[in-house]
């Protein structure tokens, strides 16, 4: 039996691995054909998407379940630990169950968050593959992103260079790109934050165009956005065709389309459409597809694999971004609208350490022990905390599906303390269940799977926040106030000028709002835990995602590249020369 209380979460990943079931296994357990199945490896493999829904499409979906969360602190909540071990508890109670989370971006994995492949007895592994890469996927995302902005680059140069006729007898049109206006930077996926403001082009007349430019992580690119809600591979083509990469000087967009490299930018990116299939230490299987950063993208794991998972089991568990004001949010608003499936229940995982900094805890300087407020009871603490978990259940509530809080249990939790939660929960309108699946897996979740399958049986009564033809700036408003609880929004002058230069434009009604927001507050102001009233939300940009479909409001000083803290996770990361197994990673 192995005890998580003595060992690193790789250490327990690198014993659980000696007993993985290999990928042919896992996917005849599902009921795939050997066909269906594209290994990497023996453990790992990509699902035939098309195939499989082709051959299932009668097959009536199982029941959809999302993870979402309070606002995150530095000590942690446990989102996909918890997807994890609720997977694990429903396959304990006898239930076919499949689950979702996203692909880790090596951002985190190499700075301080780590791999986001859960913890404890409730992981995804292989760890090492989940961690560095994986089939790949992301790394097509930076190449597709990337080749976009060389078709951007090079024509700016050849039209500056070019005259007309010159540029015809070459077989372009002049498209008179206006370089001071480009919509989209360069993407890497590593927290860079030296790379957010850059100049190219520095040299002469063949070492390209002199221009401001930037970089943003891999995660936050609209590719990424794309491959999170495409329906299939045609879909996906088309979308990539409508990506705005730059405006001309009259201010219009100047799609991939426009280059000509939207073809072979699909066609980096054909396999990656297919999900990965992986499984949780103790052998159910899980897809990994799309990615995180909720706060500064849409940070769902994909249509497709959520729609593969309720064709193959009776229960499928899918996870969102962060708290229930950007996760949730952008699942309910966005996701399941361009999916058109309805969920059946959504989870909010706290813990009682975490609800003790919401409620005005002392500060938490990583290295450093906690102060005994977190160590000891406190229900004074966990009570002023509780406004910022209210007010999630309040945000699901409103989506009209059943919610189900899930205390994350840690061993310094007192009886009072979780009593004191499971009260607040209860009078809110939601169901409530204590969860040890980090320290005994799938048995430590049974009282969380019971729950959830309770909750799966009430007729959910979902609607949107807002219907598909209102206001971009109606919207905007209504997402501060009923969800982030806002007295209000403003507008920087740029800003306030996109917004109306948008909301002018026939070509973008209709289309979906996915904010840019600090995942540490309910607020812009990461600070500001707890539940904060008298604010107003600051929106300082308004990017418009063509292809995924979505306009994307920037609120506070967020930023679409994260910079490497100064004690950050590669630090740790090795390799053991004799036997090639990486060590360190968590």
């Amino acid at each position: 039996m192995i005890d998580p209380t003595k060992l690193k979460d790789w250490e327990i990943a690198e014993l659980s691995e000696k007993n993985m079931k290999t990928v042919t296994v896992l996917a005849a357990e599902l009921g795939l054909t050997e066909m269906e199945v594209l290994p990497y490896g023996h453990y790992i493999g990509k699902l035939d998407y098309k195939s499989i829904l082709d051959r299932l499409q009668d097959k009536p979906d199982g029941k959809y379940i999302e993870v979402t969360a309070i606002n995150p602190t530095p000590l942690g909540e446990g989102k996909t630990t918890t997807t994890m071990g609720l997977v694990q508890g429903l396959g304990k109670i006898g239930k076919k169950v499949t689950g979702a989370i996203r692909q880790p971006s090596g951002g985190p994995t190499f700075n301080i968050k780590g791999s986001a492949a859960g913890g404890g007895l409730a992981q995804c592994i292989p760890l090492t593959e989940f961690s560095l890469g994986l089939t790949g996927d992301n790394d097509a995302i930076t190449n597709a992103h990337n080749l976009a902005m060389v078709a951007l680059t090079s024509r700016i140069q050849h039209e500056f260079n070019y005259d007309d006729e010159t540029l015809a007898k070459r077989g372009l049109k002049r498209l008179d790109i206006d370089p001071r206006n480009p919509a989209v930077g360069w993407a890497i996926d590593f927290s860079a934050q030296a790379l957010r403001e850059i100049l190219i082009g520095l040299g002469g007349k063949m070492d390209g165009f002199m221009m401001k430019s930037g970089f943003q992580i891999t995660v936050s690119s609209e590719i990424m956005a794309i491959l999170a809600v495409a329906k299939d591979l045609k879909d996906m083509r088309e979308r990539i065709g409508r990506m705005i990469v730059a405006y001309n000087k009259k201010g219009e967009p100047v799609t991939t389309a426009d280059l000509e490299v939207d073809g072979a930018m699909t066609a980096i990116m054909a396999k990656a459409i297919n999900p990965n299939l992986m499984q949780t230490i103790e052998g159910q299987p899980v897809l990994v597809h799309a990615g995180p950063f909720a706060n500064i993208a849409i940070g769902q794991s994909s249509i497709i694999a959520d729609r593969l998972g309720l064709k193959l089991a009776d229960y499928h568990v899918t996870e969102s971004g962060f708290g229930a004001d950007i996760g949730f949010e952008k699942f309910w608003n966005l996701k399941c609208r361009f999916s058109g499936l309805t969920p059946n229940c959504s989870v909010i995982v706290c813990t009682v350490r975490a609800l003790k900094m919401h409620g005005g805890g002392p500060r938490v300087v990583p290295g450093k022990p906690l102060d005994k407020a977190y160590t000891e009871e406190n229900t004074a603490l966990v009570e002023k905390g509780l406004d910022n978990l209210l007010k999630h259940i309040d945000t699901v509530r409103k989506s009209g599906i059943p919610a189900v809080v899930c205390i994350n249990h840690f061993y310094t939790d007192t009886d009072n303390e979780i009593e004191t939660i499971k009260k607040a929960c209860r009078d809110a309108g939601a169901r409530v269940a204590v969860s040890r699946h980090w320290e005994k897996g799938g048995e430590g979740a049974v009282e969380l799977a019971e729950a959830v399958v309770e909750a799966c049986n009430e007729k959910p009564d979902f609607k949107f926040l807002y219907s598909d033809d209102m206001p971009l700036e109606k919207r905007i408003a209504l997402i501060a106030k009923e969800v982030y609880g806002a007295d209000g929004v403003s507008y920087t002058p740029d800003a306030r000028k996109k917004l109306d230069t948008i909301s002018a434009d026939a070509s973008f009604a209709g289309m979906g709002t996915c904010m840019v927001k600090t995942h540490l507050s309910l607020s812009h102001d990461p600070t500001l835990k707890g539940r904060p009233t008298g604010w107003t939300l600051p929106i300082r940009d308004i990017l418009v995602y063509q292809g995924a479909g979505f306009v994307v409001p920037v609120a506070g000083d967020i930023k679409l590249m994260p910079g490497t803290a100064s004690d950050p996770a590669y630090r740790r990361v090795d390799v053991d020369t004799e036997t090639g197994k990486v060590k360190g990673l968590f």
